[in-house]
């Protein structure tokens, strides 16, 4: 992993600072495993605007990714690490002894050439798939299933993973990217190692423009509003607007959200850092 700081030569470019891209190997996907990726611009069926600050934005192909690791027992060769533009994370091709191909997210260290291989009773190395029963205490873990069979849907994300605390019953205990230590399945399956590309938080834009690429269009201050348009806006001059809120009027720092009652509650051990 690493990163470039570019030189001055144009305003754009002046705070830039990109991926090296050290660690990718080619720039061209593999064909059967893209998949057409529609831009809705925040429009809904009906082509009124519902979700506000979406459009634009580079033409994409999504790439298929399989976070079941569902082919338990068959090895695979990693082919190839790659760029994909739908998530932070990088993507390896594995290539399994039956022939077929597959993307998966791609761990720290993870190389080509590599074998990885997904189930149970196998070594607990980076890339391999196991269940949370018999991976060793205190190993990091990324791309965890939250219901067994569901495919993975926490640490997903470029650098974040989770850490094993214990097994108790049927359940291991597990301290989550977000510091919230929870309760999960024994049967649900965790990949083992860091989510690759970890310098992405360190990457500057450099100009509005880029955010523009990436189909963000710009957003306005709640307190430059008028007050028909939001609870903040309003007022004479460069006026504080009141209290933080959401457009719903929904206080912004500090309010609790969540249900008292909800399901997921007797899971959760500690609660997420504020």
């Amino acid at each position: 992993m690493s990163v470039r700081k570019l030189k001055p030569i144009t305003p754009g470019q002046r705070f830039r600072v990109v991926n090296g891209f050290d660690t990718i190997t080619t720039d061209k996907p593999e064909k059967s495993l893209l998949a057409p990726k529609k831009r809705s611009g925040g429009r809904n069926n009906q082509g009124r605007m519902t979700t506000r600050n979406i459009g634009g934005g580079h033409k994409q192909k999504y790439r298929i990714i399989d976070f079941k690791r569902d082919k338990l027992g068959i090895p695979a060769t990693v082919k190839t690490i790659e760029y994909d533009p739908n998530r932070t994370a990088f993507i390896a091709l594995l290539s399994y002894a039956d022939g077929e191909k597959r993307y998966v997210i791609a761990q720290n260290g993870l190389k080509v050439g590599q074998v990885v291989v997904s189930g149970s009773s196998i070594a607990p190395e980076v890339g391999n798939a196991m269940y949370l029963s018999e991976i060793p205490l205190g190993t990091t873990i990324s791309c965890i299933e939250l219901r067994p069979g569901q495919g993975a849907v926490m640490a997903r994300s470029a650098g974040s993973f989770a850490q094993l605390m214990a097994r108790e019953g049927k359940y291991a205990t597990v301290k989550l990217p977000s510091g919230e230590t929870r309760y999960i399945l024994l049967t649900c399956l965790a990949t083992v190692g860091v989510v690759s590309n970890s310098d992405h938080q360190l990457l500057v834009s450099g100009k509005a423009g880029r955010s523009r690429w990436l189909g963000r269009r710009p957003r306005v201050n709640a307190v430059r509003m008028n007050p028909v348009d939001h609870p903040m806006g309003g007022g004479e001059g460069r006026a504080s607007g009141g209290h933080p809120r959401s457009r719903n009027g929904i206080p912004a720092k500090g309010f609790k959200t969540r249900s008292k009652t909800k399901a997921s509650n007797k899971y959760i051990l500690e609660r997420r850092k504020k």
